[in-house]
């Protein structure tokens, strides 16, 4: 059976501040049902520290590696039977807060390069059989910069497994000073362009980009968009080189926690061919949020309130939406200028727009399953997650048509009427989300057209398995291969 470590610095449920802890709870669940022996690595974050204890865990080994006392637990991911590992470090990964990268004021952890450093450290030595444990991988499957230091510890060890490095987010790179990279004690050679120093700075990402037997990313766009330099934050030059061994691979979602037909956080349930009851959801989300029961066209938003997430965009064409009698129904939080600036259309149209500041996970299945209409328009999107749920709840999305979000929405001016299930706007400017929304509203008065949108949608397969199918030949294809692939 193939064993795979599966690194990661957030989990579905345990730690959550976007997709890829979503992703690092059911790609590992579902590579287990294939027949793999996949285990995830995890900080000790508090919270999980406290599940897992409540759980019944055990610790396995306890030493001190440099300065730190460290111990490594393990338990079972909740609700599934794929095994984790905690990092136990309280010096490091002892924090308040839900955040496992800010403090509650919003700011980076000074010590985030020591704290992930050490992680990487525990993920190699953990690798290499280095632990005393009874298990050890044969791949290593690293999730953005906090694990970007893993290849690199991996490098010139004898017999290392071979690593997978996936890019969640390359707008994310873990980039620090020089002086943190003498800190770290780091090998002077690394302090190389083509290696890991990247404009004066230490980065994470490139340990993983550069050391790694794969790289991959989450959708088929978004591995093409990296490789220029409109999309790739510096890195295009270093991913074109490296195009032979990166490839894109759509997410899939959880399809039993997110299923309109049994979803637990709904009163109402409904699925393809029987949609009756999403009026019901719709009316009750009026009534949880306060908002007109009017009828009016309802958009939902769930995410990060930032520029990427085209917030700026979104704003400009909120007021005019409103004037005409939208409603909104908006869930996230992020920079202040734009919780503000939302927090004062929420007391100008209290009937029309409800803002909640934050996550709340319940809330985001409600405003999925109760919206006419869910707004994506990213100025970029790696893979997105949540126009696969809307797709999945008869939700119609109005995206930008960028990375995951062009793989997955298809517009009905550029395909045929059994492929549209949403609608896309090519033009990163607000005028042109307006005009898609516009298009929408008219589709939406157009009751034939608009079932056929949502059965569309609706009957797509967004699931893990064939996503799992895909990594799994990619680690078959690693392990079977000649020598270490990344020897360019």
């Amino acid at each position: 059976m193939t064993r795979i470590l599966f690194a990661t610095s957030e989990v579905y449920p345990l730690v959550k501040t976007g997709g890829l802890a979503d992703v690092s709870a059911s790609l590992p669940e579902a590579l287990c049902k294939l027949g793999y022996d996949c285990q995830i690595l995890l900080p000790g974050y508090p919270a999980a520290l406290e599940a897992a204890r409540g759980a019944g865990s055990r610790r396995k080994t306890r030493f001190r590696y440099g300065q730190y006392d460290v111990a490594l637990w393990q338990t079972r991911l909740p609700g599934t039977a794929v095994s984790l590992w905690l990092v136990d470090c309280p010096a490091l990964f002892d924090r308040p807060g839900d955040s496992p990268y800010q403090n509650d004021d919003g700011e980076d952890w000074w010590d985030n390069a020591h704290r992930f450093h050490l992680f990487g450290r525990i993920g190699a030595m953990m690798a290499l059989g280095q632990l005393g444990l009874s298990w050890q991988p044969d791949i290593v499957h690293c999730n953005d910069w906090q694990a970007g230091l893993i290849p690199v510890f991996l490098e010139n060890a004898q017999h290392p497994p071979k690593s997978v490095f996936t890019i969640h987010n390359l707008a994310y790179q873990g980039l620090f000073s020089h002086e943190t990279f003498r800190a770290l004690s780091l090998p002077d050679f690394l302090w190389r362009m083509e290696l890991l120093e990247f404009h004066g700075q230490l980065s994470f990402i490139k340990g993983g980009l550069v050391f790694s037997d794969a790289i991959t990313t989450v959708s088929p766009g978004y591995a093409e968009e990296i490789q220029t330099p409109w999309f790739g934050y510096g890195l295009d030059g270093l991913l074109r080189h490296r195009s032979r061994h990166l490839h894109g691979i759509l997410n899939g979602i959880d399809t039993r926690a997110w299923d309109p037909e049994q979803d637990r956080w709904l009163d109402f349930h409904y699925g393809p061919g029987h949609l009756k009851n999403k009026e019901q959801c719709k009316a009750r989300l009026a009534q949880e949020l306060k908002l007109e029961a009017s009828g009016a066209p309802l958009f939902g938003f769930v995410g990060r309130l930032v520029e990427q997430k085209g917030l700026d965009w979104l704003l400009a064409v909120t007021v005019p939406l409103l004037e005409r009698g939208c409603q909104f129904a908006i869930l996230g939080s992020g920079q202040s200028h734009y919780q503000v600036r939302l927090q004062e259309l929420a007391r100008a149209w209290p009937r029309q727009l409800s803002l909640t500041l934050g996550y709340n996970e319940g809330l985001a299945h409600r405003i999925t399953a109760g919206a006419d209409l869910f707004l994506m328009p990213s100025r970029f999107e790696p893979c997105g997650l949540n126009q696969m749920y809307s797709l999945r709840y008869g939700t119609v999305p109005v995206v930008h048509g960028v990375g995951g979000l062009n793989d997955t929405v298809f517009d009905p001016s550029e395909v045929t009427a059994d492929q549209a299930n949403g609608f896309v706007f090519r033009e990163p400017t607000p005028d042109a989300l307006f005009q898609a929304v516009e298009r929408a509203l008219q589709t939406l008065g157009t009751r034939k057209t608009w079932r056929r949108l949502q059965e569309n949608g609706m009957s797509a397969d967004y699931s893990w398995k064939q996503r799992a199918r895909d990594y799994a030949a990619l680690y078959q294809n690693l392990l079977t291969g000649n020598g270490r692939i990344h020897n360019d």
